[in-house]
């Protein structure tokens, strides 16, 4: 396989110079599908590499990855489109989601020569960047088909606990999922550790990381959504070494 590292685009929707990287597949074709993934500048910390180096070794499936870093603006690059939660925060997701489809799978076709027309295409991230992949594969099930998302950040919200919080009505993604008035052919991940988290706003003795996964699930089978795996990590934690132990069981599932 071939790793790029570092390397740099400008992007006119996010006003910055976007970081990414790439390992491609010695013999990849058209049919190769390609993962975006974000927060790609944790790509040491999630021992990317060596983990799809040891699947490519075991099992000889090949896919693309494409990680994206984020940068001091990520409070406001990942979110939800059109949405921002209770301190305006997200209020750039548009623009990322924008990057990412225009810019980014342009340089992809002009710069490695990876046609992503016809080609099966992922989104995965973590916390809020797990958020964000989700929202983008939920707008646009067409483009991304499947989704893998790592202790998302469900709990983004219009109102804060002092200003009246509701789950019913002030989660942003739930409420965003059961307005939707369309079935979806979108395929989806989750994983949460039981450690995620200590905090239980509804004291039903789940944590609310726990608790905002399971609605956000039971909100898309309402929706049709048939395709959902749901992966509960005992003990697991809100960090890198929960997510790389975490990374090869998504690995499994997505390909």
């Amino acid at each position: 396989m071939i790793v790029y590292r570092k390397l740099v685009l400008l992007s006119k929707y996010l006003n910055r110079n976007v970081i990414y990287d790439l390992i491609i597949p010695n013999n990849f074709n058209e049919s190769t599908p390609i993962l975006f993934l974000n927060d790609g500048q944790d790509f040491e910390q999630l021992k990317i590499e060596e983990i799809i180096l040891n699947r490519e070794n075991a099992y000889k499936t090949d896919f693309i990855y494409a990680g994206i870093h984020t940068s001091e603006k990520r409070l406001y690059e990942y979110g939800c489109i059109d949405f921002p939660d209770y301190k305006g925060r997200g209020n750039l997701a548009n623009e990322y989601n924008k990057f990412l489809q225009e810019e980014f799978f342009r340089i992809l076709e002009q710069n490695h020569h990876i046609s992503l027309k016809n080609r099966q295409k992922y989104i995965a991230g973590f916390s809020l960047g797990g958020l964000s992949a989700f929202d983008i594969a939920w707008e646009f099930p067409d483009v991304f088909t499947k989704v893998g998302v790592f202790s998302g950040s469900f709990w983004w919200r219009n109102k804060s606990y002092t200003e009246g919080f509701t789950e019913d009505a002030d989660r942003i993604m739930h409420q965003k999922v059961k307005n939707s008035t369309a079935d979806k052919a979108l395929s989806v991940w989750l994983e949460c550790g039981t450690k995620d988290e200590k905090e239980d706003r509804n004291k039903n003795g789940i944590i609310d990381s726990i608790d905002d996964t399971i609605d956000l699930i039971s909100e898309m089978k309402q929706k049709g959504i048939k395709d959902i795996e749901y992966l509960e990590i005992p003990d697991g934690e809100h960090n890198f070494n929960t997510w790389s132990r975490a990374f090869p069981i998504f690995l499994d599932w997505l390909l």
